[in-house]
């Protein structure tokens, strides 16, 4: 059996906090051991600095290197394969994979890493400068956004592979489909920033529909009174879940009509492929790493406002055929490209030189 380290310096996959950060680790855990190999979480230790303090960045290294110490030590003579890191950036860089790779000789690769140059000075600078040197030590670097792709390829060394891995599904299966009749449907923690943003455009866009439409939210968290004040004009006709587990969610999508969401700054969003593995069509803004989930499609420009988004909202609520058709095409994307056998035959295509010397 094949023994894979794994490490999400951003954040752990077994982290006890919802997020879509800590599902997509999880699915690529799945992913990568859908062949019978054995995935490690080989380090717990969280190097996300959030507010560009040097001082908690220095005690950061400090606790990475005694973490390379220890592993360094602990996998020694082990018969670990492949180290994986996954979300290395400048808030998160992987201070850990790269300087025990070298110390144990393991091939070493990324998942969903970025790049920033301009990062390089100011207050993330230490930490922009080892994520850029992290990046360069992987000898493959999946990429899961056109968006992404940009700088990788653009600062990328001679040897280095980069590989589309597009966003997945935990499953191997699609679940079972809408008949796109409900309500709207909506899903975002309810945080302050971005998805605080993606509310407010939400309930922009809600005040200029007519007609008799419903939408249910799920999603909870510490911007909750904002978004309720921001839904209060609206009545009844917004119906708020909560956070929902697995299969609440997945049971809210099969009763929905359509799913909308904004999408601000979101890197691509699991709720859109949830969304539209259960056949919903989706109303978002095109937005970079967004577009790369959905199915193609005319999408407004977050600069043409809510006025767009009411517009496509309006013109699907009124076409019932119209939401199923898209919704249809939506589904069969995801089962193409955004399930787990197609993530785990591209990942394994990838490392397997690696693993037999032949890269």
């Amino acid at each position: 059996m094949t023994r894979i380290a794994f490490y999400a310096p951003m954040k752990s996959p077994d982290s006890p906090i919802p997020s879509g950060d800590r599902a997509l680790a999880r699915n690529l855990i799945a992913a990568i051991g859908a062949k019978g190999a054995q995935v490690e979480v080989v380090s717990e230790l969280k190097l996300h600095e959030k507010a560009g303090d040097p001082a908690r960045q220095a005690e950061l290294h400090r606790a990475a290197k005694a973490e390379v110490t220890r592993l360094s030590q602990t996998l020694a003579g082990s018969d670990i394969a492949l180290w994986v890191t996954y979300h290395n950036y400048y808030k998160a860089p992987d201070l850990i994979g790269p300087a025990t790779c070298a110390a144990l000789g393991l091939p070493y690769v990324q998942i969903e890493s970025t790049r920033a140059k301009k990062r390089l000075s100011g207050p993330w600078a230490d930490f922009a400068a080892a994520a850029e040197a992290a990046c360069d030590a992987a000898a493959v670097i999946f990429y899961l956004t056109a968006n992404d792709l940009i700088t990788l390829e653009r600062h990328r060394p001679a040897q280095q592979r980069l590989v589309q891995l597009p966003p997945i599904l935990p499953t191997d299966h699609l679940p079972p489909a809408s008949g796109c009749d409900g309500p709207m449907l909506s899903a975002g923690m309810m945080r302050a920033g971005d998805k605080l943003a993606s509310y407010t455009i939400l309930a922009q866009s809600l005040a200029l529909l007519s007609g008799d439409w419903q939408l249910e939210i799920a999603g909870d968290g510490p911007a909750r009174a904002q978004v309720a004040a921001l839904m209060a004009p609206h009545g009844d006709r917004v119906r708020f879940l909560g956070e929902l587990d697995h299969d609440a969610l997945a049971a809210a999508y099969r009763r929905a009509s359509l799913f909308v969401w904004p999408g601000v700054n979101e890197a691509f969003g699991m709720v859109y492929l949830e969304a539209q593995a259960a056949g919903l069509p989706v109303v978002a803004q095109d937005r970079p790493g967004v577009r790369d989930v959905l199915l193609p499609g005319d999408y407004p420009a977050p600069d043409d406002g809510p006025g767009a988004l009411a517009a496509q909202i309006t013109t699907l609520l009124s076409n019932p055929a119209l939401r199923r058709e898209r919704g249809a095409q939506a589904r069969a994307m995801i089962a193409r490209a955004h399930l787990r056998p197609a993530a785990t035959e591209r990942f394994w295509s990838a490392v397997t030189p690696l693993l037999e010397g032949t890269a």
